[in-house]
């Protein structure tokens, strides 16, 4: 083996024009790109999504609706998958670190506390936020709850 007789596995390289490389590559002069013209230039690129000059896709199709930018997006838990974790865990207190070690929620969502279902276990729960009854059903079965976020539990009781 030698230098000179190298050659690449088979089907790892693709076949490309080697363009202005000369006339007598027979790709030289306008390098397969035209004569003159916007796209013969260096520098050339056209719009993402242009349709040659007939009305984008983008513009065409009609919208509508709002969305906040500013809009605080929780994960839910219910009361009855809290009573779930307390059952197969042994669970005391629940909080973010048990959720996201248990696979619930994710290391940067916020949750909140919802009461579907029923809780019958007795514990203790730091969340971001908590419905009204759940926050009731949590602490008629003799549990506590930290809500790190006040104003959207006030928001809800205020309704």
């Amino acid at each position: 083996m030698k230098l000179n007789n190298l050659t690449p596995a088979k089907g790892s390289t693709k076949l490309s024009k080697r363009v202005g490389r000369g006339e007598g590559s027979g790709k030289g002069g306008t390098a397969t790109r035209g004569h003159k013209g916007q796209k013969s230039r260096s520098g050339y690129s056209k719009k993402i999504g242009f349709e040659g000059g007939q009305m984008p896709l983008q513009r065409r199709v009609p919208k509508y609706g709002f969305r906040n930018p500013n809009r605080v997006e929780y994960k839910s838990i219910n009361l009855d998958l809290l009573q779930t974790l307390a059952d197969t865990k042994k669970a005391k207190k629940i909080d973010r670190e048990f959720l996201v070690a248990n696979g619930v929620i994710s290391k940067k969502d916020l949750f909140k506390i919802l009461g579907r279902g029923e809780l019958k276990a007795k514990l203790e729960v730091v969340a971001d936020a908590c419905s009204a009854s759940a926050l009731a059903a949590i602490e008629k079965a003799g549990g506590k709850v930290e809500v790190l976020n006040k104003k959207e539990t006030v928001k809800e009781e205020n309704k």
